[in-house]
């Protein structure tokens, strides 16, 4: 099983982005490290919601904003290792628009409930699969190291 770990500071980062943009949807890319049983994340970098027709539960990253976003992971000498969006008022459950819309195999996707403006549950989905007719979200653990450990 796969697992996603991130330090204590990119996680609220997602979560408080999530808040920030209620009660529209958040969206961000996560970079970091293959490791043997997962990713490492190094940073979050915050996207704009280009969806303009249903933002409060669609995201989209506009391509040309995807593509600052890879080179600033190549000059940091890290990957694109998922994407993060927040659900308002609605559970950290991916969606069957969020499947259909996930290409990234092997990446992983961060869902944040945010409930009333305040960030709930966030869990991590990983796009399974070989193709893009058998890709599937499995569940992974979010381990967050806070600094002091």
């Amino acid at each position: 099983m796969s697992e996603l770990r991130m330090s204590r500071e990119v996680y609220d980062a997602m979560r408080e982005h999530g808040e920030e943009t209620y009660p529209d949807e958040c969206c961000g890319a996560l970079l970091g490290r293959v490791m043997p049983n997962g990713w490492w994340i190094e940073a979050s970098i915050r996207a704009g919601n280009s969806r303009t027709d249903s933002a409060h539960n669609r995201y989209q990253i506009a391509p040309g904003e995807l593509v600052k976003i890879e080179r600033e992971s190549r000059l940091r000498g890290l990957s694109i290792a998922g994407f993060y969006h927040s659900h308002p008022d609605h559970p950290a459950q991916w969606s069957q628009t969020d499947l259909a819309e996930a290409h990234w195999l092997g990446c992983s996707y961060v869902i944040t409930a945010v409930a009333n403006g305040k960030a709930a549950a966030t869990n991590s989905f990983r796009l399974a699969g070989d193709t893009e007719e058998n890709k599937r979200f499995e569940a992974e653990p979010i381990k967050v190291k806070d600094s002091a450990s």
